[in-house]
């Protein structure tokens, strides 16, 4: 997502302002630890760094110009004095820090400088993270290390110490569909899927999966349920629902959609229309929101919340959504 220095400061603008400002004084660390939740550009934002730290034709001091050797083979993967170490398998080893250390003994190949960026940092087992931490108590200064985490608290105190940390936020719901939408995802899909997912890569996804276009269906079709027979909604249930939502992590995402409908009414009835994502239920929506109370409404947020930690409880999910539909339907007639 994140391929220039315009898009990271849209999208990251303290951490623009950190690695602009290491740049254009030349002050770069030793070590750098980008942390934040999957998605939000840390891998995308380390690549952006080495090719300004590597660019033979610097624009402004900080912006590479993705043209020269340099930029190109960073942006190929195959600039021999810029490695990314990944986990070999469930974890990054000890051989690995060391076959990094022995590379890095060597001179450049076609820079001054050589650059190693550590994905998924937390996954180093703890012979790795003590021969990285010997790397790093001796640094060299034409190196720079990147290591990268979403899981800054499993990294060694002694190693966080010895970097300079980087805090990539989540892209805030508002931002994440301008982009989608930018990108070609429908504008009655974007703001929606945005409230869903920090994650961009896991925005695109979603919009291009059978099973989550037909969840969304069924989701809207059970509350439009909910104003009738409580027998025919427990009816729904047996004949959309409990086929269509099969595993825990569907069963979550199923009462995510059902909690983003009750917050567009709470959003009607606060009257902040633009907060509103399910766009094409705005009418049906705008209905219902006059048919509660405000503390009713707020009641049945909760009692969606309350299915959610309960699941996570391992409680049967068909039982738990029948107990949520009926408790959904109380006093649906209520002003």
């Amino acid at each position: 997502m994140i391929r220039t220095w315009e898009l990271l400061g849209e999208t990251q603008p303290i951490v623009l302002k950190m690695l602009k400002n290491s740049l254009k004084k030349d002050r770069l660390a030793h070590a750098y630890l980008f942390e934040g939740m999957k998605g939000t550009g840390k891998k995308e934002g380390s690549i952006l760094f080495a090719k300004s730290i590597l660019c033979e034709n610097l624009m402004d001091g900080y912006i590479p110009c993705n043209s020269c050797n340099n930029c190109k083979r960073i942006a190929n993967g195959n600039h021999p004095d810029v490695h990314l170490l990944e986990p070999d398998g469930l974890s990054i080893k000890k051989h690995q820090i060391q076959s990094l250390q022995e590379e890095f003994s060597k001179t450049g190949v076609e820079s001054k400088r050589k650059i190693y960026i550590l994905a998924h940092a937390d996954k180093m087992t703890t012979n790795a993270a003590n021969s990285l931490l010997k790397f790093l108590e001796e640094p060299n200064a034409l190196t720079v290390a990147m290591l990268l985490t979403e899981q800054i608290q499993q990294i060694l105190p002694t190693i966080l110490s010895r970097c300079q940390i980087i805090s990539f936020t989540p892209l805030a719901p508002n931002k994440m569909a301008e982009q989608l939408i930018a990108n070609g995802m429908k504008k009655s899909d974007a703001p929606k899927i945005a409230q869903l997912t920090n994650n961009y890569e896991e925005a695109l996804l979603l919009s291009s999966d059978e099973w989550f276009v037909q969840a969304q269906k069924i989701v809207v079709k059970l509350y439009q349920t909910l104003r009738g027979n409580p027998l025919d909604t427990l009816i729904y249930l047996q004949r959309e629902w409990f086929i269509h939502f099969k595993e825990k992590d569907q069963y979550d995402r199923g009462l995510d959609l059902l909690l983003l409908l009750y917050k567009d009414l709470l959003y009607i009835q606060l009257g902040k229309y633009e907060q509103i994502v399910h766009i094409n239920e705005k009418e049906l929506l705008e209905t219902n929101a006059l048919k509660f109370s405000n503390h009713l409404l707020t009641e049945k947020i909760t009692a969606i919340f309350e299915a959610k930690r309960k699941l996570q409880s391992n409680m049967n999910p068909q039982l738990l959504m029948e107990q949520l539909v009926l408790k959904l339907q109380e006093g649906f007639s209520v002003v």
